[in-house]
């Protein structure tokens, strides 16, 4: 398809809105006016980071700038489209589909300023695995597991018992200094631990094997 099959819609969605509408202005694919609004408005076959530089720079000519995109197929196509609305909407964007077989266009994002909204939940949760993480044990960029704060206190427990052998959850959570030591135990994430009575805990057969000096370098539990 061209990007030219997406004009003469979102022509129709914005004369409908009271705007006059003309194509190719000053580098722009469609401009419409309405009094002193202006809106611009970028035609592109798919989500690519040209139509977003683009975009951006007609802002310096409108706060009203859309991008418009053939609509999604299937599942899949919904999900990478929702994701592209995000980022449009962090970027001050407006997001516009359309769809072809019928030139139904569908607005789902306004161009408005965005104000970022930090997650409380997520903050603690970053700072949480930040400050429980002994030492820097990965490297930023890099493929493959990641060594965790929850791993590193799991190879704290795998340690303590593979010496002592089977013990109470609270023990274990003392000498350790892992508060969280007997619900590590008893969920056994990693597959390491295993329930022997009630509260006490040792090692499975595949805790056994774990070659602590190589630890770090596994997967994540």
């Amino acid at each position: 398809m061209a990007e030219t099959e997406l004009y003469g819609p979102v022509k129709a969605h914005l004369e409908a809105a009271g705007f006059e509408v003309k194509a190719e202005v000053a580098s722009a694919d469609v401009v419409g006016v309405s009094g002193d609004l202006i809106a611009v408005v970028e035609l592109k076959t798919g989500f690519s980071l040209t139509l977003l530089q683009q975009a951006v720079a007609r802002q310096k000519v409108t706060e009203m700038v859309y991008v418009a995109v053939p609509r999604w197929e299937g599942r899949a196509g919904w999900r990478a489209f929702r994701g592209n609305i995000g980022l449009c909407k962090r970027l001050g964007l407006g997001v516009l589909s359309v769809r072809l077989n019928d030139g139904f266009v569908q607005v789902h994002a306004d161009p408005l300023p965005f104000r970022p909204r930090p997650s409380k939940l997520r903050r603690e949760r970053l700072l949480g695995e930040f400050s429980r993480r002994a030492g820097d044990p990965n490297t930023g960029g890099a493929r493959g597991p990641v060594v965790t704060a929850y791993r590193q206190d799991g190879l704290k427990l795998v340690a303590y018992l593979a010496v002592h052998g089977a013990s109470k959850g609270a023990v274990v959570a003392r000498a350790t200094g892992v508060a969280r030591a007997t619900t590590m135990m008893r969920d056994n994430h990693s597959g390491w631990f295993q329930k022997v009575a009630t509260g006490i805990y040792d090692l499975s057969p595949e805790g056994r094997l774990l070659d602590l000096s190589q630890g770090e370098s596994g997967g994540a539990c």
